[in-house]
């Protein structure tokens, strides 16, 4: 058994609630009932509804209220599925100009956390062919969290990458392949903010924040799926 919310297997029981077995996490001390495991009877077309709410701005509870599906059912359902996802949907264009960026949000007790994005600068903004973003990784500021990201960006061979002024980027990409301006930055800017605009953990000013690291990357792989072919995967 695990911990809905931080994912630890420190639990303990905690007396009954309504019948049902209630337990504490010793890591970060939230309660719940063993319940979370996906009820017999819901259909493909609920679990589907349930989490194409949760890529539209939902919160888990929000949804429970909505839907009447228990918020730990629904957070099992995005645990099932975004472990069997990839990070990114495969790439169609190898990008000729590389645009970088991060975004700033928050895990656990408000700890900050930093997601990298890259995407391709000359990508046609036509709904149906939007590629979106095709490469990132969640970390700190630093550049030991980067180099995941550059690993995958420097097979690209860009003719140039654009970044804004942080300190890391220098020290990976060579000075004449460089473009530092924040003007020429509006992709990847642009699909930071629809990022913050579907998922609501990624709100600014909002409750919905992530309780652990492993959640906001399903999140986010699941999130990305559904931009990519606006549909939610079926999954047993």
């Amino acid at each position: 058994m695990y911990c809905p919310y931080c994912d630890s297997t420190e639990i303990r029981k905690n007396g009954k609630r309504r019948g049902k077995q209630n337990h504490i996490c010793v890591k970060c001390g939230r309660q719940f009932i063993d319940a979370y495991s996906p009820p017999k009877g819901y259909s493909d077309e609920i679990k589907q509804d349930c989490l194409r709410s949760y890529v539209n701005g939902m919160g888990f509870r929000a949804i429970e209220r909505d839907k009447g599906v228990h918020h730990t059912t629904v957070i099992y359902w995005l645990k099932l599925i975004g472990e069997k996802l990839p990070d990114a949907p495969p790439i169609k264009e190898i990008p000729e100009v590389g645009e970088l960026d991060e975004l700033e949000t928050f895990v656990g007790s408000k700890k900050t956390i930093w997601l990298w994005t890259a995407v391709n600068h000359f990508r046609v903004r036509v709904a149906s062919r939007r590629e979106g973003i095709l490469a990132w990784v969640l970390g700190d500021h630093s550049a030991e969290t980067f180099k995941p990201l550059w690993d995958i960006v420097c097979c690209w061979q860009c003719y140039f990458y654009v970044t804004d002024g942080w300190k890391v980027y220098p020290s990976f990409i060579e000075p004449g392949d460089h473009i530092v301006s924040k003007t020429y930055m509006t992709r990847v800017e642009g699909e930071n903010t629809r990022l913050r605009h579907y998922l609501a953990r990624l709100h600014r000013k909002t409750l919905c924040y992530s309780k652990s690291v492993d959640m906001l990357k399903y999140s986010i792989r699941l999130l990305l799926h559904y931009l990519k072919y606006r549909e939610i995967p079926v999954f047993n």
